[in-house]
């Protein structure tokens, strides 16, 4: 039996309400909305209960994992009311299991991503000083086979001197840069709209697990390895 997929028919509500970015259309086309959304919101609930085989979600369901459609355009440049795709993000289960999940479906843009977006400060100090420590560890560890043959490389938000409480010369000080740590990879349309998508996304995700459990163990545990 085939997985649930995306239909054809929500990419092209997508690239339409893309053309017609302005909420006469989108009333008139509401129920096309509705119907795009639900058929993402399925998909997701398929993907969540795959991924629960291996992982653990807090994230209920697909409905839940969905952002608005809507764009908040009180302080924005862009006055457009709509964001043109759907996009979600799976939490997991905290505190001993870290890290998030995020998709975006876009004709010409759907990609899905995963790490650690905005750690909060203890986190990311935390983690900087477990890289200065066990640098090797981090090397073999972003190395991993399944994470560069999926991924390639992380990527991430860094800062441009050297982190506060780290020295400009650590053997560390490219990592140590990271305020993010991003590991993203993209899909064609055909690739999105095939039916073994829902699949492919399962296994990437699955991919990142080194990492995740790696910096999982890192951030319920200080510098000893003792439980916090």
């Amino acid at each position: 039996m085939p997985d649930i997929q995306i239909h054809k028919s929500t990419f092209d509500f997508l690239k339409k309400l893309a053309a017609n970015n302005n909420r006469e259309w989108f009333q008139q086309n509401k129920h096309h909305f509705e119907k795009a959304k639900e058929n993402t919101e399925q998909v997701m609930d398929a993907l969540i209960a795959k991924m629960n085989v291996h992982d653990q979600l807090e994230t209920p369901s697909g409905k839940k994992s969905l952002y608005r459609i809507y764009n908040d355009v009180r302080f924005a440049k862009d006055k457009s009311p709509y964001s043109p795709r759907f996009a979600g993000y799976l939490r997991r289960v905290k505190p001993f299991l870290r890290g998030g999940y995020y998709i975006w479906i876009k004709p010409g843009a759907t990609r899905v991503a995963c790490g650690f977006a905005y750690p909060n400060p203890s986190d990311l100090k935390r983690i900087r000083e477990d890289m200065a420590m066990n640098l090797a560890d981090w090397k073999k560890l972003l190395r991993t086979k399944s994470i560069v043959n999926t991924f390639g490389s992380m990527t991430g938000e860094q800062v441009k001197t050297t982190p506060r409480g780290f020295d400009a010369s650590d053997p560390s000080i490219a990592l140590l840069r990271y305020k993010q740590y991003w590991f993203e990879r993209t899909f064609t349309d055909r690739e999105a709209l095939a039916h073994d998508f829902l699949k492919t996304v399962n296994q990437t995700f699955k991919s990142i697990r080194p990492f995740f459990d790696y910096v999982s163990d890192v951030l319920t545990t200080d510098g000893n390895g003792e439980p916090v």
